[in-house]
């Protein structure tokens, strides 16, 4: 090995010492700020899931069919103006959250970093790293081959791990990994592609739960301790759906089917919890948080729900339907930016309130509490 290679590894190595035990002193001394003073409040941050949490990783997937937010309109109120992979005008909810435990925004793709094995190590070891991909599902099915599935992007973390590992030791990975926040949203893909061509509703949810059982589990035993999850929400809301109806009405079979998933989740995670020692969670009830904003959008400083950041800012044609800067206006005024994913306004509002809001919207506890277990 050469003298800049073994440099490189120890820089690597004392750069992720630094980092843990500045966490563990803050523990220790049950000092854990708030993120309003810019104290990282957490070690790093592991993201899963699909398009409401991905930052990138889709711009690396080769086919035509793959999701992107690549284009203009996506990024718009981003630093510098400029797609990032987002589904959002700027900022998702996942780096709000990232935000609320005191990190810069959500960590990085992982197939932005995953060319060379030193950018992703410090990366995963310093903040934190993002396997999220849109159109990705909780069974390998959905939408496959256009995505990273659920199942791969555990695979994806194994790897990050074992290289982390291999950089800084088992002793010290494990430390990180207890103390780190593991955010997952997903799900909503699976529903959806169920809902096009509906069979028997019991074994979608026992293979999706199934499929949940086996990921978080996974994760558990690669060392993580601290899940913060996010549920389903209104599917039957979204744009693209309520466009179908001549009124504009949610669709209320496709929140039905939400719904029914998003009870099922809650008892695998107690069931987890109470079989996991060391396992925390928050549960995060989009559902609730959305019908509560749909009931009154204005109190949140909304429109209406109709405006969808689309032409004119109402539901219409397809071709309307995109993301206009010069047409929308104040976008802090939208709770959705295009047809399905909510503005970068939406993402912030959910992300406080999933933190240390109200506590109908966590359970059992909210994400700053998760943060601070040790």
């Amino acid at each position: 090995m050469g003298y800049g290679q073994t440099m490189k590894q120890v820089l690597v190595a004392v750069l992720a010492i630094i980092s843990i035990r500045r966490h563990l002193v803050a523990a220790a001394g049950d000092a854990v700020q708030p993120s309003s003073k810019g104290l990282k409040q957490v070690p790093a941050m592991y993201v899963f899931g699909d398009s409401t949490l991905d930052v990138g990783n889709n711009n690396y997937l080769a086919g035509a069919d793959v999701p992107r937010a690549n284009t203009p309109l996506h990024g718009v109120d981003y630093p510098g103006s400029k797609p990032t992979g987002r589904f959002s005008n700027g900022y998702n909810i996942a780096d709000s959250i990232a935000k609320k435990l005191g990190l810069k925004e959500s960590p990085p793709a992982y197939l932005s970093l995953a060319q060379g094995t030193t950018p992703l190590v410090v990366t995963a070891l310093a903040e934190g790293v993002s396997y999220a991909s849109a159109g990705a599902g909780i069974l390998d099915s959905t939408h496959a081959g256009d995505n990273i599935p659920l199942s791969k992007q555990v695979m994806y973390f194994e790897s990050t791990k074992a290289k982390m590992q291999a950089k800084v030791g088992s002793a010290a990975v494990r430390i990180l990994l207890s103390r780190s926040f593991f955010l997952i949203s997903v799900g909503s893909n699976d529903l959806f592609v169920f809902a096009a061509a509906p069979t028997d509703v019991v074994a979608l949810y026992s293979s999706l739960i199934s499929g949940y059982n086996t990921t978080i589990t996974s994760l558990y035993n690669m060392g993580a301790r601290k899940f913060g999850i996010l549920n389903v929400g209104l599917l039957g809301c979204v744009p693209t759906v309520r466009v179908l109806n001549s009124t504009g009405a949610c669709n209320d079979g496709l929140n039905l089917l939400a719904a029914g998933f998003d009870d099922a989740l809650n008892s695998l995670l107690a069931s987890l919890a109470a079989k996991l020692p060391g396992l925390v969670y928050s549960l995060a009830d989009f559902y609730s948080h959305t019908e509560v904003t749909f009931a009154n959008p204005q109190a949140s400083g909304y429109v209406n729900i109709d405006s969808a950041c689309c032409g004119s800012g109402r539901l219409g044609a397809e071709s309307d339907c995109l993301p206009n800067s010069a047409l929308c206006g104040d976008h802090d005024k939208f709770v959705f930016w295009d047809r399905v994913h909510p503005s970068q306004r939406a993402g912030e509002l959910s992300a406080a309130a999933f933190y240390d809001g109200p506590a109908e919207f966590t359970a059992p506890i909210n994400f700053k509490q998760l943060a601070q277990k040790i």
